[in-house]
């Protein structure tokens, strides 16, 4: 399950110069080329509400092996995006596609990580592929 947080639907359009110029769409349709490559099929969402994304991890749970999240704003806010992550006990990659370590402050400190089994940032688009390998790699490891 590869989930969007809020705003990343306006991605090619928000902050070109801190998110890039892909669409949400051209990284859905790039990470469905990659997930075939890797054997794997892949189901692609994305809410701007926090409700949403807590319900739509708790029916990746028995539906899909793992989770990849771009919490977006909700990273550093959402203790309950987390809660929901660690209670459906599927491996989680967060990606980011602007380094939030090298941001502001309040960016730094991520809700999501504690309970993720790793987490990429800084690579724009391609976080979202390298996270994709990276949990697949760890779903092939401990299947």
């Amino acid at each position: 399950m590869v989930l969007h947080g809020p705003n990343l639907n306006l991605l090619g359009k928000r902050e070109p110069g801190v998110y890039g110029v892909v669409t949400l769409d051209e990284i859905n349709q790039a990470l469905e080329k990659e997930a075939q490559s890797l054997g794997f099929e892949i189901a692609t969402a994305q809410s701007n509400h926090e409700g949403a994304l807590v319900d739509l991890i708790h029916d990746a749970m028995g539906r899909h092996a793992g989770i990849l999240i771009n919490p977006g704003a909700y990273t550093h806010t959402s203790v309950a995006i987390r809660d929901a992550i660690a209670g459906v006990n599927l491996p989680a990659v967060e990606v980011h596609l602007s380094n939030i370590h090298k941001r502001e402050e309040f960016r730094h400190h991520s809700y999501i990580a504690p309970v993720a089994i790793g987490q990429i940032c800084g690579f724009g688009a391609e976080s979202y592929r390298l996270g994709l390998q990276a949990l697949v790699h760890y779903l092939r490891q401990n299947m």
